[in-house]
Parts: structure tokens; C-alpha cells; sequence
């Protein structure tokens, strides 16, 4: 594998969720700069093989927007 990519979304009840697309893997953050730290330390957790570990995480930034018409 030499990517991975996360589904991230807002929180509902702050923050952001980050879940990974092909693996089990799942974190949170208040923010962006410390979700992206999140996410590459679950990687490395989930990963601890270096040679098996994807070399590119991709973020999917989900977030809903509402407007009238």
C-alpha cells in the first residue's frame, strides 16, 4: 500500500473525526494542525512494520454547508 486515505469530518461536538478508508483506524483533534499530527501518529501505530507503511495520507475534508434559496 502507498496510500491511505481518511474520510474527515466535523465534529458535532467540536473538532474534527478522521476515519481511514481500507483500515481500522479512527482519531480526533480540536484542529486541523493537530488532527494531521493525529493522523500520522495512528499510522505509525497502526503500521509499525516501516516498509508496509503507506508513504501518502490523503485527506478527504468532508463538511456540510446549508444556504436558502
Amino acid at each position: 500500500m502507498n496510500e491511505i486515505i481518511f474520510l474527515v469530518e466535523p465534529d458535532p461536538e467540536g473538532g474534527y473525526t478522521a476515519q481511514a478508508m481500507q483500515e481500522a483506524i479512527f482519531t480526533q483533534a480540536e484542529d486541523l494542525s493537530s488532527l494531521k499530527q493525529e493522523i500520522k501518529d495512528a499510522v505509525h501505530c497502526h503500521f509499525t512494520n516501516a516498509e508496509e507503511r503507506p508513504k501518502i495520507i490523503r485527506l478527504h475534508i468532508v463538511q456540510e454547508e446549508v444556504f436558502a434559496s
